[in-house]
């Protein structure tokens, strides 16, 4: 495969940092040989998706549909030879969407839009709730409105999202559905509508966690798909000031306490004294999707590499795989992680969770303190099509003992160009991977995985 230009403009303004023509010259091992397998032909990742979006679909957090996710993974690890196979639980509050999600306005231009209810939600009711609607064009906007002004009132957000390589749009448009709901109820709203945080043109709502202060009680909270918000808007800009109302059915209900947890399995190295190399993602999705992007192809991706890495000879360090439950609802999975295994250092942390295109930058947290490894990591996927950076890596939500032990992390950036086209709606589905862009997933984390788990030195993260 040749190497992207994009990589090698970037290593050669790199040079001081990760290239010389004597490391250049490095002869193909057989670890590199494996991870050009895997991307000529690898089928595991795809087998993991496939299956567990076939046969279990949506998982959501604390709910059966999670358990046989979690029972299915087990069962998966397995059957693939994995050893020290576990699905270790933990208790949560749990919190269901209920059914029959509608919003109609009906008055002035009557006519009903698509919706789904946000995480969290308190509901409306069975026979809904009706009330003026309030048009904020911005979270700014509802930020500067008085205190009590939307007593009754019903807050719609319109504040877009655009897509970008890196994601970065999410940080901006985020803020309106992880609190513009309890921001909206802190100043009288009885619910709360917003314009999904995602970027396609279909009627797709996203769905995804909201939350509300202490002190302020739960509100009816729910996303529209990003058309029916447009029209939304212009039904403001046409009604002259005449108000709006809209009536919400909206039935989410917390269950209370049950089960979920985190499903582990390893690849165990030659030397149990060192600490492990830890690949994550999470095993839940919401309930309108299968779960294929957000996270069954982070899950495949890992599991793979891991796998692929033991066909290149038992690695030095264990290869741990975390499949973490109920990320999308509070990182409940990532916190239990770290709370039982704090004490067991971890070497470094690597998570699969930004859908399934290609990998298209390396990061790590020691690119300074450790430059030769990060260098040998960097000059080892160039031939994928993957860039240096400076970047420091934050790593993935499920990786939380990490960070809590100041560990060494390190971020595969993919292109997540059409990712909010697919997070948390009812398209999450399987066609929506391209296999070709999988199996470069695959290859990348075959490499990187196998570099690090081969790696007897610590690997220095900054402080």
């Amino acid at each position: 495969m040749k190497t992207s230009l994009v990589a090698l403009a970037a290593l050669s303004l790199a040079a001081p940092f990760w290239a010389s023509p004597a490391l250049a010259q490095e002869a193909p091992d057989r670890l590199s040989a494996v991870a050009d397998q895997a991307l000529a032909s690898d089928t595991a990742a795809w087998d993991f998706v496939e299956g567990i979006t076939t046969e279990v679909g949506p998982r959501q957090a604390g709910t059966e549909a999670e358990q046989r996710g979690r029972d299915w993974a087990v069962e998966w690890l397995r059957a693939n030879g994995f050893r020290n196979v576990a699905d270790e639980p933990y208790q949560m509050q749990t919190w269901v969407p209920g059914s029959n999600a509608t919003a109609r306005v009906t008055a002035p231009y009557a006519q009903d839009l698509m919706i789904v209810p946000l995480g969290n939600s308190a509901s409306t009711g069975e026979g809904g709730l009706e009330a003026e609607v309030v048009y904020f064009p911005s979270y700014a906007d509802l930020a500067a409105a008085p205190a009590g002004s939307l007593t009754g009132k019903i807050a719609f957000i319109s504040h877009d999202m655009r897509p970008t390589q890196d994601g970065s749009g999410y940080g901006f448009a985020g803020p309106v559905r992880w609190t513009g709901a309890g921001l909206a109820a802190s100043k009288g709203a009885v619910a709360t509508v917003i314009r999904s945080i995602g970027t396609e043109t279909e009627r797709t709502p996203h769905t995804g966690g909201t939350s509300f202060p202490a002190g302020v009680e739960p509100t009816p909270a729910g996303a529209l798909s990003n058309p029916d918000a447009d029209n939304l808007e212009r039904m403001f800009a046409r009604a002259d000031g005449k108000p709006i109302t809209m009536k919400l059915v909206l039935t989410p209900r917390v269950i209370g306490e049950t089960t979920s947890g985190n499903v582990v399995g390893e690849i165990v190295g030659r030397d149990p004294s060192l600490p492990p190399v830890l690949l994550a993602c999470h095993l839940d999705s919401w309930w309108n999707g299968t779960g294929a992007f957000d996270d069954g192809a982070g899950c495949g991706i890992v599991a793979a590499a891991a796998l692929n890495v033991a066909k290149a000879g038992q690695p030095l360090r264990t290869i741990r795989v975390l499949f973490a439950g109920a990320e999308e609802v509070g990182l409940f999975g990532s916190t239990a992680y770290s709370e039982a295994h704090i004490d067991e250092p971890i070497a470094v942390g690597i998570e699969s969770d930004f859908g399934a295109d290609r990998i298209w930058r390396i990061d790590s947290n020691f690119t300074g303190s450790n430059p030769d490894l990060y260098g040998k990591l960097a000059r080892a996927v160039a031939r994928f099509g993957v860039a240096p950076s400076r970047e420091v890596a934050t790593g993935g939500a499920d990786i939380n003992i990490v960070r809590d032990q100041g560990g060494a992390l390190i971020d595969l950036q993919q292109d997540g160009s059409r990712y909010f086209d697919l997070h948390h709606t009812n398209n999450d589905t399987l066609d929506k991977i391209d296999p070709a862009q999988l199996r470069q997933n695959v290859a990348v984390y075959t490499q990187v995985a196998g570099i690090l788990a081969n790696t007897r030195e610590p690997f220095k993260p900054a402080e």
